[in-house]
C-alpha cells in the first residue's frame, strides 16, 4: 500500500523556506531557483489541500498550519539526517552500540575503556546512558549494563561486580569522628536513591535496628547526584565505593560507616541472544570480565 508521504525534495524545500519564511532564501541554501521553491511548496500545499504560506507583495508568512508542520518536519528530518550520518559512519567500521547505567559508565567504565581501544584498535564503542532495561529488538544496542538480577528475556548474562554501597558523607558532617554508629546516622538527613528505595531500609535492617524515617528524604536517581549532594553536606548516602574513588582519595567524601550493604543483585553485562556470536562483542565481553575480576580482587 502506498504510503502517504510527500516527496522528500518538497519537504526539505517547505522547511527552509519555513525556517527563512522566504522563498529566496530557501532557494539560495539549496542552490535551487526560486521558481522552483513556488513550485514544490505549492505540490505540497496540494498534496496536503493545506494553506502553509500566505503570500503577499511583501513576501510569504507561514499558516498557522503551516507553522505547526514545519515544527514536526525540522524534527523528522533533523531524525532522518542523524540516522544517515549514523550509517555512513558505521560504514566499513566494527562498532558496538553499549547502554550502560550513567554514573557506573562514567566513574568505572570510561577510565579502563583505553586499554581496551589499545588491544582492539578496530573496534568502536559508543556509549549511551540508560537506567533501565528495554527490548533490545527496539534499539541499535549491541549489548547493555545494567545493575539487576539478570532476568533480561532473550539476553546472555554476565556477571561483573555487586555494588556494596556503604554510608558516606562530608567531612564536615563527620565532626571530627572517625566514624558514625547506625544510631548517629539515623539521626541524620538522609540522602535516597530513586531506583534504590528500600536501600536504608535494609542498610539499617542489617544493623539491627529500626528507623522510622529511613525513607524520607531527598531522591536522586544517580550516584552522581547523590554524590554531589553529600559533598555539599546535604545528608548522608549510600553510594558503592568504586563510584566514588577520586572523591574518597580528596577527602571530598568520607566513608561514615564501614558496613557494606550486601545484595543478591549485580552490574551485568547483557547480550542479545542473536548477537552472542559477534567477534566484536565476544572480545569486548572477554576483556570486561577481566576487568570486573581484576578490580574484585583483594
Amino acid at each position: 500500500m502506498r504510503r502517504k508521504i510527500p516527496s522528500t525534495t518538497a519537504l526539505v524545500s517547505f522547511e527552509a523556506a519555513a525556517r527563512h519564511e522566504s522563498f529566496t532564501k530557501a532557494a539560495e541554501e539549496l542552490s535551487l531557483t526560486q521558481g522552483a521553491i513556488c513550485r514544490q511548496i505549492a505540490s505540497l500545499e496540494e498534496f496536503l489541500n493545506v494553506e502553509l504560506f500566505r503570500r503577499s507583495r511583501r513576501g510569504v508568512k507561514l499558516t498557522e498550519a503551516g507553522l505547526s508542520y514545519s515544527r514536526r518536519v525540522a524534527t523528522q528530518l533533523d531524525a532522518v539526517e542523524r540516522d544517515t550520518l549514523s550509517v555512513m559512519g558505521h560504514q566499513g567500521a566494527n562498532v558496538i552500540e553499549l547502554a550502560v547505567v550513567p554514573t557506573f559508565g562514567t566513574q568505572w567504565l570510561l577510565p579502563r575503556l583505553k586499554d581496551f581501544q589499545h588491544q582492539h584498535p578496530d573496534v568502536t564503542i559508543n556509549l549511551t546512558n540508560r537506567t533501565r532495561p528495554f527490548l533490545f529488538a527496539d534499539t541499535e544496542f549491541d549489548a547493555a549494563i545494567y545493575f539487576g538480577d539478570a532476568d533480561w528475556p532473550g539476553t546472555e548474562s554476565h556477571r561483573l561486580m555487586s555494588e556494596n554501597p556503604m554510608p558516606v558523607c562530608s567531612p564536615a558532617l563527620l565532626n571530627n569522628s572517625k566514624q558514625l554508629s547506625a544510631g548517629d546516622l539515623a539521626d541524620m538527613p538522609l540522602l535516597q536513591q530513586t531506583t534504590r528505595p528500600y536501600a536504608w531500609r535494609q542498610w539499617f535492617s542489617a544493623m539491627g535496628i529500626s528507623v522510622a524515617r529511613d525513607m524520607t528524604g531527598p531522591r536522586y536517581e544517580l550516584f552522581s547526584m547523590l554524590a554531589q549532594a553529600a559533598m555539599h553536606d546535604m545528608g548522608v548516602a549510600l553510594i558503592p565505593p568504586f563510584l566514588i574513588q577520586r572523591e574518597l582519595s580528596e577527602n571530598r567524601l568520607v566513608i561514615a560507616n564501614p558496613h557494606a550493604l550486601s545484595s543478591l543483585k549485580a552490574y551485568h553485562l547483557m547480550i542479545p541472544e542473536r548477537k552472542v556470536e559477534s567477534a566484536s562483542l565476544k572480545a569486548f565481553r572477554d576483556w570486561l570480565v577481566h576487568q570486573a575480576e581484576t578490580y574484585a580482587m583483594p
